[in-house]
């Protein structure tokens, strides 16, 4: 698995599948990510739960995106802004903002997180993919 996605440049990124922000930028990162090596997963599925417990992350304190890329995994900003490096067009130049300091861009990303289900609203069970981009997700 892992070697796999060394040699492709594969990244995963494990999501609150009942958030519809997450929801939503997983669509947006499909759409701007024509090298399709951006593939995802539910925080919820059990695929998410084998890299979590990988990496020692406690699953019930995942209030964050986790970006997976070889060996290494990133949260919060971290996340966030490897993963816009990986889109096409522009988007990939707002990975200058990792030059804030890294306590600066987790607070931003805290208050931003810690309100996502009030903002924009949650689902009662996690999204599923349609058939054309199904194949993005590593849990289905």
């Amino acid at each position: 698995m892992w070697n796999k996605e060394k040699s492709s440049g594969e990244k995963i990124l494990l999501f609150d599948g009942i958030c519809n922000l997450c929801s939503g930028i997983v669509f947006f990162v499909i759409k701007r990510n024509s090298r399709g090596n951006i593939r995802f997963a539910s925080l919820q599925s059990e695929k998410a739960g084998q890299y979590l417990a990988k990496f020692k992350l406690d699953p019930d304190k995942m209030k964050t995106f986790v970006l997976i890329e070889y060996e290494s995994f990133y949260l919060k900003s971290d996340a966030a802004l490897r993963l816009f490096k990986g889109l096409d067009g522009f988007w990939s130049v707002l990975y200058i903002f990792i030059l804030l300091p890294k306590s600066l861009r987790d607070l931003i990303y805290d208050i931003v997180a810690g309100n996502r289900y009030r903002l924009f609203g949650k689902k009662e069970k996690c999204m599923v993919p349609t058939p054309d981009i199904r194949n993005r997700f590593i849990d289905w």
